[in-house]
């Protein structure tokens, strides 16, 4: 048991405090709340004598506040309810000889009050050694009652609240620093600018210990032009025009304005403003109304704030930029194929699925203007149809650009209608002072009847737009089933084309080619058959156009030449000398830019005579752009082949045309020779084409000759070649000699 207190002099070892005469130096006033100071001592003159030692002093420009407890479990209660006290000033000795280390231990560890200084006081110095009592607690200072004059009091109460306020700044700014950190993982998931904008400002309210109320506003750093508004909070969350804000309040806008002019943060009247650099073309700022003045630790501390929030801007920059160009056409600003596709799922996903239509919306000839006018005028064009489309729907439809030339618009049966659509070009475009008269053709997919996604849908309304670009008379095609069906057989039919060709499965038949006078064959036509494994041949007028579609024309048509050529070259080891060899070409062959170096190597490496090779194109092709195919044929006459052209008579040829080209035989077509004995107007054709031919010097060969009567008006007509039936059918080389060697 400690030893009963007795009243002595501040010079002796007793418990109470007696102060002499002595006059401390109080600090300059500053303002500020005061420092809280609790006394915990079971003496009540000790809280008098303290209170009154201390009256009416200040330090670090604040006043002091006394809390009392007169004993320990007092004190445990008072601190467990109040915070913000700076200095303890404790009794060791109070219900127990330790009862003041006791409630140390539980200041610290229970409470976890690291803040509060604690200054232990005791009458009785020997029943807690200064040293061990320092050493085991974090204890701010130790001083028996009898040392403590007023001044020395003051001395260790002030010093104790420097070292509470150095405390207190570190953990401030230590909780400031973890608050900044968290703030920049929590904005890094925001990517949408305004979203960003939004927790900027909740994030520097959370940093202020105030509400977010504030805009966030951007300027081209050029400094041209008014600030922009990015987001609001609080009382401007839902301003986001400059006019609006400024009216709300003056003062923080002005304050936005000046931290961008002057490219730094500004702290005045109340008002905050950050500067925020940005190194995409933008600088940013923050404005909002300070709640309370700020210290020098959170000026700092916003310092680093706008270190990480510039950086976090630039990144959500960065990801709007790339978001843009991802998702959205840079000349239009329209979403693209991309984007649509996303809207197209969507909408698939969704109840107006079933109202739905998507439209691609083709500009007729574009590439000619394009080409023309120049690509500046053909952007200017494509911006204009833009504007018109987007201004000419509802928002309850989207407008997209997916292609060079190609728009597309979903939405609503009701306003996705072709005739509506075609109407929007029907007024003229004004271009550079320029009216351009443009129209459109259409393919459609309603959605209701689509079975695939959204890229789906878009290549279903690509073949409904080329079939409609295909068909004269309309301007636009809705996509159906069947179509559907008819694609994918084609489909289909190139992949087992592809196949069949490289297992070998496509070979030639070569029809022999007589004189009507003689009999006797001077040539064959070398026509492509394609034989399945199961035996079963595919007719060639469903193979070719799939191989022109799919362009593996190209190469199975540098085969078919090579092939030809070959047989050609054993025809002539047989002995058949002064034979010559037909070939066909395509339109898609003829044009491939590397289709003379392709005919000189096969001539040269089967040793063909190019002189008994002949190409045949159709008389369609001939007509089509004649200025080129003329000087594309004399290139091709240079190689010493000569020219026929098939099917001569369905074309409609223009004879200015048929002059200038470098030909050399016309084949009646096989229509007109089976009409020969049955109409006039078959005669007469085969008449017509034959007459033609003696006028311009050409050969005349007929086709399709099936009866001996056909052969017999056509030598009277004054035709002396022909092809068909009624001579042989096509032959595969080992029959074609075979045929020939028979007299």
């Amino acid at each position: 048991m400690p030893a009963p207190k007795t009243r002595a002099s501040a010079i002796d070892d007793s418990d109470d405090l007696e102060f002499l005469a002595e006059t401390p130096q109080a600090g300059d006033s500053g303002g500020g709340p005061a420092w809280r100071i609790l006394v915990v001592d079971d003496d009540a003159d000790v809280h008098t004598t303290t209170a009154f030692a201390l009256a009416n002093l200040e330090m670090q420009g604040r006043p002091l506040e006394f809390l009392h407890a007169h004993s320990a479990a007092e004190a445990r209660a008072l601190l467990e309810r109040e915070a913000d006290i700076a200095v303890i000033l404790l009794d060791v000795v109070m219900e127990q000889a330790d009862a003041g280390l006791h409630l140390v231990r539980h200041v610290r560890e229970t409470l976890g009050r690291a803040d509060v200084r604690i200054i232990l006081r005791t009458g009785q110095p020997g029943y807690a050694p200064e040293m061990e009592a320092i050493r085991g607690y974090d204890i701010n200072d130790y001083r028996s009652k009898a040392e403590l004059t007023r001044t020395k009091l003051f001395t260790a109460v002030a010093a104790a609240v420097r070292s509470y306020e150095q405390i207190r700044a570190l953990q401030a700014s230590r909780a400031g620093m973890e608050r900044i950190v968290r703030a920049g993982a929590e904005l890094t998931a925001l990517h949408r600018l305004r979203d960003f904008g939004r927790g900027v400002l909740a994030q520097l309210a959370a940093l202020l210990g105030q509400d977010a109320d504030g805009l966030l506003c951007a300027r081209d750093r050029s400094g041209a032009g008014l600030p922009q508004v990015i987001a609001g909070s609080g009382a401007w969350a839902h301003i986001l025009e400059l006019e609006p804000a400024t009216r709300h309040d003056p003062s923080v806008v002005d304050a936005v304005v000046r931290a961008l002019d002057e490219r730094t943060n500004l702290f005045s009247d109340g008002r905050l403003a950050l500067y925020f650099p940005g190194k995409s073309g933008r600088d940013f700022s923050v404005g909002l109304r300070l709640a309370a003045p700020m210290c020098e630790i959170q000026r700092k501390l916003l310092e680093v704030f706008c270190s990480v929030v510039a950086v976090g801007l630039d990144n959500v920059e960065l990801v709007s930029h790339l978001h843009m160009s991802a998702f959205y056409d840079t000349l239009t600003g329209l979403p693209n194929r991309t984007r649509l596709v996303e809207l197209l799922d969507a909408t698939l996903d969704g109840p107006f699925r079933s109202e739905a239509i998507v439209a691609l919306v083709d500009i007729d000839h574009f590439a000619e203007t394009n080409d023309a006018l120049g690509h500046q005028f053909g952007d200017a064009l494509l911006t204009a149809v833009a504007e018109r489309l987007k201004s000419a729907l509802s928002s309850g439809e989207t407008v997209a650009r997916i292609g060079s030339d190609v728009f597309c618009v979903l939405g609503s049966a009701s306003a996705v209608v072709p005739s509506r659509i075609a109407a929007l070009f029907e007024a003229p475009f004004s271009i550079d002072g320029q009216d351009v008269q443009v129209a459109a053709t259409l393919g459609l997919v309603r959605l209701a009847e689509h079975d695939g996604n959204g890229a789906d849908a878009l290549k279903d309304a690509d073949i409904a737009l080329k079939r409609a670009k295909s068909k004269h008379g309309t301007n636009h095609f809705y996509f159906t089933r069947g179509l559907g069906v008819e694609i994918r057989e084609r489909v289909r039919m190139m992949h087992a084309l592809r196949g069949g060709f490289a297992r070998g499965q496509l070979y030639l038949a070569y029809q022999p080619q007589v004189d009507l006078a003689t009999g006797r064959a001077f040539g064959a036509e070398a026509l492509l058959r394609w034989r399945l494994e199961d035996g079963r041949n595919v007719p060639p007028d469903r193979f070719i156009p799939i191989a022109e579609y799919s362009g593996l024309i190209t190469e199975i048509g540098e085969w078919v030449l090579r092939e030809a050529c070959a047989e050609l070259v054993r025809l002539r080891e047989a002995g058949h000398v002064d034979f010559t060899m037909s070939v066909n070409v395509s339109q898609v062959q003829f044009r491939h830019p590397h289709f003379l170096d392709m005919l000189r190597r096969a001539l040269q490496d089967t040793g063909a005579p190019a002189e008994y090779v002949e190409l045949e194109i159709t008389e369609s092709m001939a007509m089509e752009e004649p200025d080129l195919l003329a000087e594309m044929l004399a290139q091709v006459k240079r190689t010493g082949v000569s020219i026929a052209i098939d099917d001569f008579g369905t074309g409609f040829s223009s004879l200015s045309h048929l002059q200038r080209l470098q030909v050399d035989r016309l084949k009646i077509d096989r229509a007109f020779v089976s009409e020969i004995t049955g109409s006039a107007r078959g005669s007469s054709i085969a008449e017509m084409v034959i007459q033609l031919g003696r006028n311009l010097g050409l050969s005349i060969i007929a086709e399709g000759v099936e009866d001996e009567r056909q052969a017999q008006i056509l030598r009277a007509l004054g035709c002396r070649k022909a092809q068909g039936f009624l001579f042989s059918r096509p032959l595969a080389p080992d029959e074609l000699v075979s045929w020939l060697a028979v007299p």
